[in-house]
């Protein structure tokens, strides 16, 4: 799973965590949550542009099946 970071507080959206008090249980997929949702922390910036951080998936079989990781 991948992790996303708002550019301005270094808030980090976890898909394995979520973001529960957001309405987003854990397991959400980034790509399910709305572009115009803001952060949650500093409510400065949309979706758009938080910056992926991370992902568990990270191996050869993720790239030769055409999966990106963000």
């Amino acid at each position: 799973m991948s992790t996303f970071r708002c550019p301005v507080c270094d808030y980090v959206y976890d898909e394995t965590v979520g973001a529960p008090r957001e309405g987003f249980p854990p397991g959400t997929p980034w790509a399910t949550i709305p572009d115009d949702w803001p952060c949650p922390d500093c409510g400065v910036r949309e979706k758009i542009d938080f910056l992926g951080a991370g992902s568990e998936a990270s191996g050869p079989d993720e790239i030769s099946e055409g999966n990106s990781v963000r």
